[in-house]
């Protein structure tokens, strides 16, 4: 029963590890979304339109199998079409990263795109007048204050997220729930090692909630709360 213990316990490593990744991939997704959703380019917030809508209204286990099954058969048909031999086998960890990534992207996008509009216009155009560019702009006027107004939504995403992850077992990657349920099937204790793996996932969602909550506190130094 310890080697079964253990063995998850390994696999919580892994799906931190998916997360995070998942979790860069998302947040750059959505920086570019909001961008293109804010940009007033037709042809740019048409596509990122369409990008949160299709995305938001599939289910993550259809994109993810889409991905990880479709897209490996997909690969090799091309490559047979260019006549090559060879096969193309996608890796679950790519896979699961990207999928995860890509979904979570169209909820960052609406996320950061109701943070910078919370934002006054004034500022901005106030650091342009100032001879700012809209890069260093966005680094030091828009982007502190728009992490303060986005907070709330990246922690509930953030939180989504690392449940989301479970499917990756799906695809046979050997993260802690795909490992609680070999060990369950193993030896027919599916309560013990199932409950043993929603313990690590609150506890990983714990740890979160403290650090999102703490950087809430540093971006809002000097911030007046109104009383609820």
């Amino acid at each position: 029963m310890t080697g079964y213990y253990a063995s998850i316990l390994q696999g919580a490593l892994l799906t931190v590890g998916v997360s995070l990744a998942a979790l860069g991939v998302a947040i750059l997704l959505g920086l570019a979304g909001a961008t293109a959703k804010l940009s007033g380019r037709p042809v740019l917030v048409g596509l990122a339109t369409v990008y949160t809508t299709l995305v938001r209204g599939i289910p993550e286990l259809v994109l993810m199998l889409l991905v990880f099954y479709g897209g490996t058969i997909g690969l090799n048909h091309l490559i047979a079409l260019l006549g090559f031999k060879a096969t193309i086998d996608i890796n679950p960890f790519v896979a699961g990263v990207f999928t995860i990534g890509f979904i979570y992207g169209a909820y960052m996008t609406e996320t950061f795109r109701g943070a910078i509009l919370s934002i006054p216009r004034g500022q901005m155009e106030a650091a342009w007048a100032f001879g700012m560019g809209r890069f260093q702009t966005f680094w030091r006027i828009t982007l502190p204050q728009m992490v303060r107004y986005a907070l709330p939504g990246f922690t509930n995403n953030w939180l989504v997220l690392i449940k989301a992850t479970a499917l990756v077992s799906l695809i046979g990657l050997k993260e802690m729930t795909y490992l609680a349920k070999q060990a369950s099937s193993a030896t027919r204790e599916p309560f013990t090692f199932f409950l043993f793996a929603a313990a690590l996932f609150l506890v990983y969602t714990s740890v979160s909630l403290w650090a999102l909550r703490w950087l809430d506190r540093r971006f809002s130094l000097g911030v007046k709360r109104s009383a609820t």
